[in-house]
């Protein structure tokens, strides 16, 4: 179910510009996930990572740039 969430959160991101903006202004993977959870959408870090196949330390690109999702 998580995957569906994370995906979830970067199709609406796609389509709205201040959702996307809001998330790009996340620091760091724990507050990036603390507010897409607070936009609704529920998933760890882990998941997150599992869904995007991205690392932590990969998180440098916005959101819009994420390949695959």
């Amino acid at each position: 179910m998580a995957q569906q969430e994370v995906t979830r959160l970067f199709r609406e991101a796609q389509v709205n510009p201040n959702l996307r903006q809001r998330l790009n202004t996340a620091p760091d993977v724990e507050t990036f996930v603390q507010m897409a959870e607070q936009h609704g959408y529920n998933f760890t870090i882990e998941e997150w990572q599992k869904a995007t196949g991205f690392a932590v330390e990969e998180l440098k690109c916005e959101l819009s740039e994420i390949p695959g999702i």
